[in-house]
């Protein structure tokens, strides 16, 4: 029987950098409530959709290379800047994501990370 395949998500805190070892198709929000980590802001902590793309509390900023965004709640946050819903990010290649350090829900755009896809030769669309 063949081994299972596992992908590394690096995970980086206000205080830390933890490595997890994460099944490969895993839902990225799942991945790091089980490792005691919380996406979530401080007031969503207790209160959110449960992972279904709805409230955009569970937003991480991805460091280098993104998955594409497939749900429409997801595509239009990447598109403006806005963290990432880990809810919506299912690992299948090796990820380092950063916790939105002081976020009470939602946590601000950032210009610079706005999501745009680039074709196989690296230009955007």
């Amino acid at each position: 029987m063949a081994e299972p395949i596992t992908h590394k998500v690096t995970v980086i805190t206000d205080d830390q950098t933890l490595t997890l070892e994460v099944s490969d198709g895993a839902n990225l929000r799942q991945a790091l409530l089980a490792a005691g980590l919380s996406p979530h802001g401080k007031l969503s902590r207790r209160v959110n959709c449960g992972g279904r793309g709805l409230c955009a509390t569970c937003g991480v900023w991805i460091e280098g290379q993104q998955p594409a965004p497939q749900h429409w709640h997801d595509r239009i946050g990447a598109a403006l800047g806005y963290p990432r819903l880990s809810c919506q990010i299912a690992v299948h290649a090796p990820l380092t994501v950063r916790l939105v350090p002081g976020k009470i829900m939602w946590g601000k755009p950032e210009r610079a990370r706005r999501y745009r896809h680039t074709n196989q030769t690296g230009s955007a669309h």
